[in-house]
């Protein structure tokens, strides 16, 4: 009987052990489950593939301004006609065996849109012909030149594709930066929602364990007959209110635990809960340098600042619409000839060429003008928005400053009720004890203390989120005194 029992000890202790792991609970503050947000959420993901591909593009970009290596190899090919001369008055079978090879080396130059080309071309050939007797020629061949290309004219190409590329680039940065903050607030909403029905539940848990008291009391007196059996009814009333309203509020913050699970990326399953400090004193904070800062680090003016760029960029090219334009060709080089390779160069020929062309439009039927004043009516629309956007956030701005202002004296309001709430219920519990006061009116004033310590929670969260909202508008940390970091690359 003792090797059982020792047995059964043992397997419970196992299974302790192993139940253990399973059923720990994961405390986690808003710091971490901003974190955890970040590295789960679609918007934030699909920010960072677009700002990764914006950084790819420009990459290349800025790899196509490098010299380019090409080689082209035709090993062989062959060549059989037949024509008929009419001079001769004959046909003329010819046959043609090549094989070549060309190297080029281009360099683009950003300063002028310019191209700087160095090309050499490599070339065997060996021919028959009826008109030579059937004889093959066979007749090795180099060309060596440079040559530069200049437009003339017109705009850079070169460089406003790479400035589009940048434009491109910063606006995605700047969309990423965005999510961030947008995911900041939505995990603060939904992380504080949750503490504050965790401490809506310690409240009730309070005003149960109150009203379990004072139904002991009344119980006492009930069973030492001070009083009537319907207090003893009312006091258990106010105990079965007590526990629906605790069960209730647990309910309530589990189903906020679920929310929170689901923003984060956590399974259903695991056992969380969320720990935060709200109780802070009151943060100064200037309405005049609130929107001094927020008018200079609000990535939304910068966004718009692209969007007029982008649109004077548009203005360039439909200004270029059939535009007149011109082009200067610059070459120079060597051609050598010979029936044996190694005396190529042995005799060589120059080669100069030198050309100007201009591509003069007559009559377009109102085509540039019409696009140029549709590019023109689009930067003053970017302008416009600029200009609204920044009106929306100075509202923005003294709509939150206004809120956290009053906020702060809703928190010393809600103090000095609970202050008052407490001493009330404690002078009126004192009374019932006595016998002065019934459980009914006890219960009342139970409710009130209970209200009171909601409302300020409420009060203290909300100014924790105002506090928050301020600093995504503003982008400064008001409570540190500091700038919010939206420099770092995102991993």
């Amino acid at each position: 009987m003792k090797d059982k029992n020792m047995r059964n000890v043992i397997i419970l202790v196992l299974s302790f052990l192993i139940y253990l792991p399973l059923s720990a609970q994961q405390i986690i503050n808003f710091d971490e489950a901003l974190a955890i947000a970040k590295e789960h959420s679609p918007n934030i993901r699909n920010a960072r593939l677009n700002l990764e591909r914006n950084q790819e593009l420009l990459n290349a970009q800025e790899a196509a301004l490098n010299s380019y290596f090409s080689l082209n190899i035709e090993p062989f090919s062959f060549t059989r006609s037949r024509n008929f001369q009419a001079l001769l008055g004959r046909f003329n079978d010819r046959e043609e065996k090549r094989s070549s090879g060309t190297l080029t080396i281009s360099q683009p130059i950003l300063l002028t849109d310019g191209t700087l080309s160095l090309q050499n071309t490599l070339d065997y050939r060996d021919t028959r012909s009826e008109f030579q007797g059937d004889i093959r020629n066979k007749i090795y061949s180099n060309n060596l030149f440079i040559s530069f290309n200049q437009p003339l004219f017109t705009y850079n190409r070169t460089k406003l594709a790479l400035e589009d590329v940048k434009a491109d680039l910063d606006y995605a940065y700047l969309s990423y930066v965005i999510s961030e903050l947008q995911l900041e607030q939505q995990v603060a909403n939904v992380f504080y929602r949750a503490y504050q029905n965790k401490l809506a539940l310690q409240v009730s848990r309070e005003d149960l364990a109150n009203t379990e008291k004072s139904y002991k009391i009344i119980e006492n007196k009930v069973n030492a007959g001070l009083s009537a059996k319907e207090e003893l009814y009312q006091a258990e009333l106010n105990l079965l209110t007590s526990r629906s309203a605790m069960q209730n509020g647990e309910v309530t913050l589990q189903n906020s635990l679920d929310d929170l699970k689901q923003l984060l990326g956590v399974e259903l399953n695991k056992d969380i809960s969320v720990v935060a400090t709200v109780n802070q004193k009151k943060v100064a904070v200037s309405l005049e340098r609130t929107i001094k800062l927020g008018l200079a680090n609000r990535m939304e003016l910068r966004q718009r600042d692209l969007d007029i760029r982008s649109s004077k960029a548009s203005l360039v090219r439909a200004a270029a619409t059939n535009e007149f334009k011109g082009n200067v060709r610059l070459s120079y080089g060597f051609t050598g000839t010979n029936e044996s390779a190694n005396k190529i160069f042995d005799n060589q020929d120059k080669n100069q060429d030198v050309s100007i062309s201009f591509d003069v439009p007559l009559y377009d039927w109102g085509e540039q003008k019409s696009r140029d004043k549709a590019a023109q009516i689009s930067v003053q629309t970017a302008r416009f928005n600029r200009e609204d956007e920044k009106i929306n956030i100075v509202i923005g701005l003294r709509k939150s400053y206004r809120s956290l202002e009053n906020q702060a004296l809703q928190i010393e309001l809600a103090k000095q009720n609970v202050k008052i709430a407490q001493q009330t219920y404690d002078i009126n519990l004192e009374r019932y004890k006595n016998g002065d006061l019934t459980s009914m009116d006890l219960n009342l004033f139970q409710n009130q203390l209970s209200t009171k310590k909601n409302s300020l929670v409420d009060a203290q969260i909300n100014y924790k989120l105002l506090l928050l909202d301020l600093k995504v508008q503003a982008l400064w940390d008001f409570e540190k005194d500091q700038a919010v970091n939206v420099t770092q690359t995102p991993k």
